[in-house]
């Protein structure tokens, strides 16, 4: 399945080390709404191989229920990530993660080499926004998606700090120029979007600050590194009672018959145009998501294998 194409939720993202039996297993008893099993930065080079056939074992082995399955794989620029490439394209993942890319022709050429090593058509690309150079040319790599794979955006704050030097504070307000563009970049041609992760594991209010700071920018959910995470993820990134309240009324009164033709009307004490009205829809329509997702989380009974 596309995920571009479903409007099932992605909120929260848990990544998972490959190399870890434990944690894939104890991935499928998570309520987050997507596992993405990591080759690159949680596996050491010495456990890169078993790490590659290990996320195969357990992608076929299948049992992660409502939950999308990404593989990371490493870089193609590192000794591992033309191997972890090849090797992924009969495993039944959701996304391909790819990190470390610089520009247009990285994406065009992934895609390429998914192509031929056999994905099946419906597996999207998704990749790592986290290089100054991928920064600088968001809107070119974004203009990818129309002619290929490219599926969504996933940011990588951490390494952009390295390479940067801009300072990971609370707030984030050093990286705010670079949220903002890639959230145009990625609504302009209709990408999927998560933030980066959250270092501090011990932290619920800098998480949630985060979760509310990525929502109020766009972003689709978040990648988090610690099950802990998921739960402040889930609720920030889902709409609450009072929007979901106000999103009916407004669509309502747009389906009043007396108020046929009307472009702007008084819904509770505002102004509501149109576009507020189109605003609602998709709102509502992404609070029944979440909703049929939890409905299905609830009745997974998936034991951990």
């Amino acid at each position: 399945m596309n995920l571009s194409d479903t409007p099932a939720p992605l909120r929260s993202v848990l990544y998972m080390p490959a190399s870890n039996a434990r944690a894939m297993a104890k991935a499928r008893t998570l309520p987050c709404d997507a596992v993405a099993l990591d080759l690159e930065d949680a596996v050491a080079p010495e456990a890169k191989a078993g790490a590659r056939a290990a996320l195969i074992e357990e992608a076929c082995a299948g049992g992660f229920g409502h939950r999308r399955l990404i593989a990371r794989i490493n870089a193609l620029s590192t000794p591992w990530g033309g191997e972890d490439l090849a090797a992924l394209a009969g495993a039944p993942i959701d996304a391909l993660l790819v990190p470390k890319i610089d520009s247009e022709c990285d994406v065009i050429a992934l895609s390429e080499a998914m192509d031929a090593a056999g994905y099946p058509a419906p597996v999207p690309l998704w990749v790592m926004i986290e290089t100054p150079r991928a920064v600088l040319a968001i809107e070119r790599i974004a203009a990818t998606a129309a002619t290929t794979r490219l599926g969504g955006f996933v940011l990588g704050l951490n390494d952009l700090a390295k390479d940067t030097g801009m300072v990971q504070a609370p707030g984030r307000a050093v990286f705010l120029p670079v949220l903002v563009q890639v959230v145009l970049a990625a609504r302009a041609h209709g990408l999927i979007l998560l933030d980066g992760v959250c270092n501090a594991i011990d932290d619920p209010a800098r998480i949630e600050g985060e979760c509310t700071q990525a929502r109020d920018l766009g972003f689709d959910g978040k990648t988090l590194i610690h099950p802990a995470q998921i739960d402040i993820a889930n609720r920030v990134f889902a709409p609450d009672t009072a929007q979901i309240d106000e999103a009916r009324a407004i669509v309502a009164a747009f389906a009043d018959p007396a108020n046929v033709g009307k472009g702007a009307l008084k819904v509770g004490g505002k102004m509501a145009e149109l576009l507020h009205r189109d605003i609602a829809a998709n709102l509502l329509a992404r609070a029944e998501a979440i909703a049929a997702r939890e409905n299905q989380g609830a009745t997974d009974q998936t034991p951990a294998i």
